[in-house]
């Protein structure tokens, strides 16, 4: 019984699992996104988009991927723990095809994600609240 319990607290101190993303307009659900961990930070990709088209694509972006899936795009990369934090990374908003700088922080135990974008400063940026999938 011990290690069950150890098991769920090691799962809910980290960003890893999949999120359910809400519509910043109409604040349903909007995207599916597994955040992974890879060589020690965390990334984030979609993985199914509740609003959108299946074949949507990154019309926005620029460079490589301009014109990619938007399903299978790895679009939050490089976080790190920092304290109770995640941050050094990038999130990419593909309604604009812009980059900004992230930062992400589990709240509610573990059952939601609120992940920061913004430019330069962190009061110089929006958040967002993700939901974690059951």
């Amino acid at each position: 019984m011990t290690m069950c319990a150890v098991g769920v607290r090691a799962q809910r101190t980290s960003p890893a699992g999949f999120w359910q993303t809400l519509s910043d307009s109409t604040g349903k659900p909007s995207a599916i996104v597994e955040i992974f961990e890879s060589g020690g930070r965390f990334h984030g990709r979609i993985v199914q988009l509740l609003e959108d088209e299946p074949g949507s694509v990154c019309t926005q972006c620029t460079g490589a991927r301009k014109g990619e899936p938007l399903v299978g795009m790895v679009f939050l990369t490089g976080l790190s723990a920092d304290g109770d934090e995640f941050t050094g990374g990038e999130i990419l908003d593909p309604d604009d095809g812009r980059t900004y700088r992230a930062r992400i922080k589990l709240t509610d135990g573990g059952d939601k994600l609120k992940v920061r974008g913004f430019l330069g400063l962190s009061i110089f940026g929006r958040t967002q609240t993700w939901l974690r999938s059951k």
